[in-house]
């Protein structure tokens, strides 16, 4: 497994850079390391707040579950991504669950350290209002999809998304995402069913090539124009 350092990975993140090198040196040292095999579950929805957590290797899955039960995914994170800060700042029980999709190796800074940094690097604290409204920004888009989108419209944008930030280029240099049909239903919170039949006919349509956990964006204007015209 290729792997980040514990420095790289902090001198590169959104919610570190610009920090010194000795400080960043000084948050590496206050990292431990795991090691984490896939479908172990990180930290779950409703746990206390323990650490924030950096992914040196891996892919990570963001999800919350309603009172029925019904799962949604919120996000993926990947080697470079920081997740976790937001129960870890307001002290509050974590607000949704972390489960590891590859296997992962993470860095922990415990709760009471991350804090202390903040009160010591002024532009730590300054960066970690700015990647909250960001999280609170996404929070906003997805009720507004879930309000004012139909569901071809709320896949054609959520796939828009994950491919951004997840696809690679194949040879062909179209964008391929990794993923499966059973869990774009679950980042919409609707049935597998209904996300087969919208591929299925852009697949008709020469939008998108379908392979086993796997959808290639061949028209990525026509799956916009999906979005505008909704």
């Amino acid at each position: 497994m290729n792997a980040l350092s514990a420095e790289s990975l902090l001198q590169f993140n959104y919610l570190f850079r610009g920090l010194s090198k000795s400080a960043i040196s000084s948050i590496a040292a206050l990292a431990t390391r795991r090691q984490l095999s896939k479908g172990t579950v990180v930290f779950s929805q409703g746990d206390e707040p323990d650490a924030l957590y950096g992914i040196v290797a891996g892919k990570i899955r963001i999800s919350a579950s309603s009172q029925s039960g019904q799962e949604v995914f919120l996000s993926y994170m990947e080697p470079g991504d920081t997740f976790g800060e937001i129960a870890v700042m307001d002290g509050l029980p974590r607000t949704a669950t972390a489960t590891v999709v590859e296997d992962a190796a993470l860095i922990m800074i415990q709760r009471s350290e991350f804090l202390r940094l903040l009160h010591n690097e002024p532009v730590l604290s300054l960066q970690l209002i700015e990647l909250l409204c960001k999280r609170l920004r996404w929070t906003s888009e997805l009720i507004e999809e879930s309000a004012f989108l139909d569901g071809e419209a709320r896949l054609a944008k959520r796939l828009l998304i994950l491919s951004t930030l997840h696809g690679r280029l194949n040879k062909a240099n179209q964008i391929e995402l990794s993923i499966s049909q059973d869990d774009l239903a679950h980042f919409l919170g609707v049935s597998r069913q209904a996300v087969n039949q919208y591929l299925r006919e852009w697949q008709r349509k020469s939008w998108v090539a379908l392979g086993r956990s796997r959808i290639t964006i061949l028209d990525a204007e026509a799956l916009q124009e999906t979005v505008r015209t909704a």
